[in-house]
């Protein structure tokens, strides 16, 4: 098969001197303060005002604080990290404006994780080493794979966690082989319970239900690396030490990566919903479940995956009544409430409320991906 160019993301551990630890304290600092201050200032001119400000703006703004006598400790770090704070700031706005997500929060130091983001003219590589700007000594990084040959990274971030390690993920451009086409196809129906019922009737087990550090993502699911399945895992290596692991686990997050690289290798086209996690967090019953289930994140790893092995992923509308529609004779019930798992039909088929729904979604994708969006499978 064809390959083609995509950028991926190296992740590694790093362990910096007392020298760089303090450095980069500064520079998580700043970048939290100039984030913070910015979104002050839209804030502000918007409920005073009705003014939108923009990045420019708030770039400008950042030139003057740095003059100002009283915040000019805010050029000491590198550039770099503070104006990639105000892109990200702004990036935020534009995913509350597209309805995505809630308003910009400001950011709390100790509650969310540090980091700083230099682009190429803030850093060197050279020889496999890594030094960052205003930095006289490269990082100690834990190379626990390597790089692909000849890879010129072009942004990397480092972060420091809740429990003060250190992780440096490196962006670079490297070379993917499509997979080959299978004759498979998936529905996927988003649960509390479980993470995801699948068409087949396979349910998958949801990660905050993970407390022993077991690896495994469902019936059959395999525990190996993603590597010899065909297909790389961005910002995770083969031979991370066992308290990254297990951190990982805990998070959810290589557990996410393990299901949807099955199901993109698996299957050739994935039917899933366009579930709008912004409207759903504000039931306060179920707001922590479904963060910690972490629906939007495994919707991007599914599609950047798909799209990277000449896969295909199918969103339909989040209103389709695919939990009270009969997969059999198309019969939409009056009411389905949440605390109905099983119910039967009309017709007398007893089905499962969320493999029903896994099969509706499912059907109305392949007809999506065959017709476009805006028609549904005719009833029976």
């Amino acid at each position: 098969m064809a390959g083609r160019v995509v950028k991926r993301a190296f992740k590694f551990r790093f362990y910096p001197s007392a020298v760089q630890a303090e450095q980069l304290a500064r520079t998580f600092g700043c970048t939290r303060y100039v984030y913070n201050r910015a979104l002050a200032e839209r804030s502000r001119a918007w409920s005073q005002e009705r003014r939108r400000v923009t990045y420019a703006d708030t770039s400008k703004m950042l030139t003057g604080w740095k003059r100002d006598a009283e915040t000019e400790w805010l050029a000491e770090p590198s550039k770099g990290p503070l104006q990639e704070s105000l892109r990200q700031l702004q990036g935020a706005f534009e995913r509350f404006w597209r309805k995505q997500t809630g308003y910009p929060q400001f950011k709390k130091k100790g509650r969310s994780k540090d980091s700083a983001t230099y682009y190429s003219n803030c850093f060197i590589f050279r020889d496999g080493q890594l030094r960052l700007a205003k930095q006289s000594e490269p990082l100690d990084i834990r190379w626990s794979r390597p790089l692909p040959e000849g890879a010129v990274p072009s942004q990397v971030t480092v972060s420091r966690n809740a429990r003060g390690q250190y992780h440096v993920s490196i962006l670079v451009e490297d070379t993917i082989t499509e997979l080959e086409p299978v004759d498979r196809v998936v529905g996927l129906d988003a649960g509390i319970t479980s993470l995801y019922t699948l068409s087949t009737g396979e349910k998958i087990t949801n990660p905050r239900h993970e407390r022993t550090g077991s690896c495994a993502v469902g019936e059959g699911a395999t525990s190996t690396r993603q590597e010899a399945e065909g297909i790389p895992e961005p910002g995770q290596g083969p031979t991370e030490g066992r308290e990254d692991s297990w951190s990982d686990r805990r998070s959810g997050r290589d557990y996410l990566h393990k299901l949807s690289t099955r199901l993109v290798r698996e299957n050739q086209v994935i039917a899933i919903e366009d579930l709008s996690v912004r409207n759903m967090v504000k039931n306060r019953s179920l707001s922590r479940v479904i963060s910690d289930a972490g629906w939007s994140e495994f919707r991007s790893m599914l599609e950047y995956k798909a799209d990277w092995c000449g896969r295909r992923v199918v969103v339909i509308d989040r209103f389709c009544p695919s939990s009270k529609t009969c997969s059999v004779c198309g019969e939409v019930a009056s009411a389905m409430p949440l605390n109905v798992r099983e119910w039967t039909c009309r017709c007398g088929v007893v089905h499962d409320r969320d493999v029903n729904a896994a099969r509706n979604i499912l059907a109305v994708g392949l007809t999506v991906a065959s017709c476009g969006d805006g028609v549904r499978p005719p009833r029976t």
